[in-house]
């Protein structure tokens, strides 16, 4: 019998495992899990464990916020920044972060960030260039985050929500500037945090304008057009690629709505 012949026309022939592996789900599932996250936050995640394991795991976690409080005590008011990790230094998301960064450190905000590559480390960069503080809030993965050159005070996390925790605690006001999942759960959960009366309504302010734009349009036309949000949660989302009228709009929040001390600094257009 010859092993090479082709199937009889009308016959199927068995796929090879791969591609059997492959069709398992319509939608794509079966490519999933390529990469292995973090053990500790996948076990954690995986459901119940035993009552000594979970109290193990709470005094782990508790461990990650001990050491996040104490890592960024004192600092000066701060400003997160949101982003790609996967832009590099020739785009222009990260030459505009980068000015943004060192705009915000000569108004004496402190901007911290995730810590990491792309547009986060641009920021992190532009206030170590204006000789401000620069704080980053690292977390652990398979691939793609490792903390930037540019961080004088960080603390490192095994678990997003920690880390998450961190970056809303310490800070007066919020930049997004374009990113993936990453940077869209960022800006969601601090919107919904603010919706919901969880943290003071502090800026959010999301640059680069033709990147955010088809998603205020979904916004408007799906959600605030079905009554699923109001109007005043889309006002909250502030959408410009000035730097220095979002400069401007941070340091007058902080100082004249939140009671926040500031040096005098440089803002055009800002009033004496």
């Amino acid at each position: 019998m010859d092993r090479d012949r082709e199937a009889p026309r009308g016959e199927d022939a068995s796929p090879p495992c791969a591609e059997r592996a492959a069709d398992w789900c319509q939608f794509g599932h079966a490519k999933w899990a390529s990469h292995s996250p973090d053990h500790s936050e996948k076990n954690f995640l995986a459901g119940p464990g035993s009552r000594l394991r979970d109290l193990g795991r709470v005094l782990r976690i508790a461990g990650e916020f001990v050491r996040g409080f104490r890592a960024f005590r004192g600092l000066p008011p701060t400003i997160t920044v949101f982003g790609s990790a996967r832009f590099d230094e020739s785009h222009r998301y990260y030459q505009m972060a980068r000015t943004l960064g060192g705009r915000l450190a000569s108004e004496g905000f402190a901007v911290m960030t995730g810590g990491g590559p792309g547009i986060i480390e641009a920021a992190n960069r532009g206030a170590t260039d204006a000789q401000g503080v620069s704080v980053g809030c690292n977390i652990m993965l398979p691939h793609e985050q490792k903390p930037n050159p540019y961080v004088q005070r960080w603390a490192e996390f095994r678990h997003f929500f920690v880390r998450k925790v961190m970056l809303l605690k310490h800070s007066v006001g919020f930049v997004a500037l374009p990113g993936g999942f990453g940077t869209f759960d960022e800006v969601f959960e601090t919107a919904t945090l603010i919706q919901t009366g969880k943290v003071h309504d502090f800026p959010i302010i999301l640059m680069g304008r033709d990147y955010w734009d088809p998603m205020f349009g979904f916004l408007r036309d799906s959600p605030l057009a079905g009554g699923a949000i109001d109007p005043l949660d889309l006002e909250r989302l502030t959408l410009t690629d000035d730097v220095d009228a979002a400069v401007h709009c941070l340091r007058e929040c902080a100082v004249r709505r939140f009671g926040q001390t500031l040096p005098i600094g440089n803002t055009p257009g800002r009033e004496g």
